[in-house]
């Protein structure tokens, strides 16, 4: 297939299924966007019977999203790149496998994301969160917050797939077991590379195949520990509506940018910020005038 080595594929022959991740925090960092389009990455979902494939997603985490603005706006794009997957996903005949992503920096964030792609969850049964490998396990916007609030809005039979998620959250988890139904980690690979560098050897696949075993090792025994629980802290209130009349004429423009990114009539992140500042200035300037 253009664009992918596909080829690596062939040493999943045997596993009992191979999953597929969007690799949003890596691009993002990496590249500052995706480098594919939907189609290429529907295209890769398509290569193999994959036991599910996420959708392309747009992570929040503050290496990323350093500000409520630039949040929100991710999230806009992560609804709008679900639909564009899905639809991908219904014409290449491989959208029973497909999983929607919801992102978000609060748990009402998360709700907000899963309210826009409520049928198409619940169609999925599964979704994934993501946002959640930088996250503390506690506190208003803590892993377990979020998962408390999804456990309270979501379709009862939906269950969570979590990104990223420390071993070290599994006890606190367990009260959602019901609820979740996987989590991932890279942990395991950043032991593998510091051990390597350390012993000034290379970072093989037999090296990075112990740890992952290691690693796992170590979560099963922390399924066994007694579940723990933590007090659900109120969430933070949104800030207020800003007092200076400029500042919510530019607050309105973002949300209505945003409508239109979400119903797939603008999708240019590089427009984004100069559309905001144009129709700003020109809606406060006919305000003005009147």
């Amino acid at each position: 297939m253009a664009g992918w080595t596909t080829r690596p594929l062939m040493n999943a022959h045997g596993l009992r299924s191979l999953s597929l991740d969007s690799a949003g925090f890596s691009a993002m960092v990496t590249y500052g966007r995706y480098p594919w389009t939907v189609d290429d990455y529907v295209g890769l979902a398509a290569a193999y019977p994959f036991r599910w494939w996420a959708s392309l997603d747009y992570c929040v985490e503050q290496e990323v999203a350093s500000d409520r603005n630039e949040v929100l706006d991710r999230m806009s794009r992560t609804i709008r790149a679900n639909i564009e997957c899905r639809l991908r996903a219904e014409d290449a005949g491989i959208d029973a496998t497909f999983m929607p992503v919801i992102q978000g920096r609060h748990p009402g964030d998360y709700e907000r994301c899963a309210v826009a792609l409520a049928h198409m969850i619940e169609r999925a049964g599964l979704v994934g969160v993501g946002s959640m490998c930088r996250r503390p396990v506690h506190g208003a916007d803590g892993l377990i917050a979020v998962v408390d609030r999804l456990d309270q809005v979501l379709p009862r039979q939906t269950r969570l797939h979590l990104f990223g998620v420390k071993g070290a959250a599994i006890p606190y988890l367990t009260a959602f077991a019901h609820r979740i139904a996987s989590i991932d980690s890279q942990a395991y690979g950043v032991s593998a590379r510091i051990a390597a560098r350390r012993c000034g050897q290379a970072k093989t696949d037999r090296l990075v195949a112990d740890h992952m075993t290691q690693w796992l090792h170590r979560q099963h025994a922390r399924l066994d520990r007694p579940s723990r629980q933590l007090p659900v802290q109120p969430e933070v209130p949104p800030p207020p509506e800003p007092a200076d009349p400029w500042e919510r004429v530019i607050a309105q423009a973002r949300r209505e940018i945003r409508d239109l990114i979400e119903t797939g009539d603008l999708d240019h992140d590089e427009m984004t910020a100069l559309w905001t500042e144009q129709w700003a200035a020109d809606i406060y300037g006919a305000a003005s005038a009147d």
